[in-house]
């Protein structure tokens, strides 16, 4: 049902290398790029995220409310993410913790462009 999303960025090339850095560990790679986009993820087949600069060449802005959200496999790879996101730049939005006793687990980040990311893990 997934088949991508697309966060807008002013600097296309510094944020395709910090998320090909951070999702390293979870397969992803450049799977389409073009002079304004880029597609990252496992296989065209997989959910992808797309890093863009805007269509209409207008900034690009972090959406109030907007928020992607990563699910790494465990609370230990939660922790993992959001450490190195804050190694490649990123600003905490709210270090990893239990946020739902025994249901959800999480932390948050703001990205170059300031585009919020959650690294969560259910169960």
């Amino acid at each position: 049902m997934f088949s991508y999303a697309t966060l807008g960025s002013n600097n296309l090339d510094k944020s395709v290398a910090f998320y090909l850095e951070l999702l390293k560990e979870q397969g992803a790679k450049t799977l389409i790029k073009m002079d304004r986009i880029v597609f990252i993820g496992k296989s065209m087949q997989s959910p992808m995220l797309a890093i863009c600069i805007p269509y209409n060449k207008e900034p690009a802005t972090p959406g109030n409310g907007t928020m992607l959200s990563i699910a790494p496999g465990s609370k230990e790879k939660v922790d993992e993410l959001y450490h190195k996101a804050i190694a490649l730049g990123a600003r905490c939005e709210g270090a990893p913790g239990q946020r739902i006793p025994n249901t959800f687990y999480g932390a948050y980040v703001r990205d170059l462009d300031g585009n919020k990311l959650c690294f969560n893990h259910f169960g």
